[in-house]
């Protein structure tokens, strides 16, 4: 019997997505799976039913997932729809596990087995399963988009008849991969550009795309290729060094999140009054509460003569792309156990043990497992 994947129209405010593409569709065809999708699915991203070749569409979720074998989404689907799901089924979407309590609870009580994507490792073979960072450069991207249209001036150094007008100034705050994305994006568009990151090791990063590192002599690596909690003395240092650099930007554009933490503060009410009239701060941690103190998630607020511009759910407004590359992201963890139209799970591949959040009644993360059961 082949394998029955059923694919979920997304819901949630903001979420323009869509866990398949015609062209994946396309390959996990070839892979022997039967494919099943909730009818409207790829509308917000100008893909309708029509352009899905062997695939089945049904408007009702609950009846869509009833007999799947694998569910795949971009936002964790409701309770309801996991409860639908047959028991031993696999989900793969977004979970995170510490937002989404009774969520996970089901998926334990159901003994589904769930791959939430913010879980896949960061490691060299887990790159192209790695929907955090495919997701989080082209919020880089938009985030210097965004900053150039909310500024009342050019970046490229520019020269008229009537003189020359100076580059502006763009100050990237955490360079991971959003952050590098955003620094290679103001390049192009000309601007002057400086990182900054309490990791040191990505100087050799920042520089190699023109940019100039800001370098406060304060190491705060942590795990998992993220910064640790810095102390009370580390923060006083680094501030000491960083200030001069934000109140000099013409646009900050700020990238600090950690998947099941608040977004650290990297700039205070002190340092933003003190900025430049004139100049926007993109702060693109907002989903975890903002990078500065003045963030409102969500909303573009005003301080003083200061901008700062808080979108939710950046990569969704770039629908098409994120959509294709999540579900790229997707079908390579899925070729890990989708083999001759029958599901093989190796629980000794580094992969698969650590993607999972619960299966056959357990929740497999340990963190995940803290929050929902204490």
């Amino acid at each position: 019997m082949p394998v029955k994947i059923a694919v979920l129209k997304e819901t949630r405010a903001n979420e323009r997505r869509v866990a398949l593409v015609p062209a994946v569709a396309d390959k996990l065809t070839k892979l022997g799976a039967e494919l099943h999708m909730q009818s409207s699915a790829g509308d917000a991203v100008k893909l309708p039913d029509a352009a899905f070749k062997n695939v089945a569409f049904a408007v009702n979720p609950q009846g869509l997932v009833s007999d799947a074998d694998i569910v795949l989404a971009v936002q964790p689907p409701s309770v309801e729809t996991v409860n639908a799901m047959k028991e031993g089924a696999i989900l793969l979407s977004f979970v995170y596990a510490h937002k989404e309590v009774e969520l996970v609870k089901a998926l334990r009580d159901k003994k589904i087995t769930c791959f939430a994507m913010e879980l896949v490792p960061r490691i060299t073979r887990a790159q192209s399963m790695d929907a955090l960072s495919s997701q989080a450069a082209l919020a880089g991207y938009y985030g210097a988009l965004m900053g150039a249209t909310s500024i009342a001036r050019m970046m490229p150094m520019t020269t008229f008849a009537t003189g020359s007008i100076k580059p502006g100034t763009v100050l990237v705050m955490g360079v991971g991969v959003a952050g590098l994305s955003a620094i290679a994006t103001s390049r192009r568009i000309g601007a002057k550009v400086e990182g900054y990151d309490v990791r040191p090791e990505v100087k050799e990063q920042v520089e190699s795309l023109g940019a100039k590192f800001i370098d406060t002599g304060v190491d705060a690596r942590g795990t998992g290729g993220y910064a640790r909690e810095l102390t009370d003395d580390e923060k006083a240092k680094i501030a000491a060094v960083v200030t001069k650099h934000i109140q000099a930007a013409d646009i900050i554009i700020t990238t600090a999140a950690i998947p099941g933490r608040p977004s650290p503060k990297l700039i205070s009410k002190a340092q933003v009054d003190g900025m430049k009239a004139g100049s926007v701060i993109i702060d693109l941690a907002a989903e975890g509460g903002g990078n500065t103190e003045y963030t409102v998630p969500g909303e573009t607020t005003t301080v003083g003569q200061v901008t700062i511009v808080a979108p939710l759910n950046v990569p969704s407004l770039l629908g098409e792309h994120a959509s294709e590359l999540y579900a790229k992201n997707q079908y390579n963890l899925m070729e890990l156990f989708l083999k001759e139209q029958a599901i093989a799970l190796d629980w000794n591949d580094e992969i698969i043990a650590k993607s999972c959040l619960t299966h056959a009644g357990e929740i497999k993360n340990e963190a995940a497992k803290k929050a929902v059961e204490g």
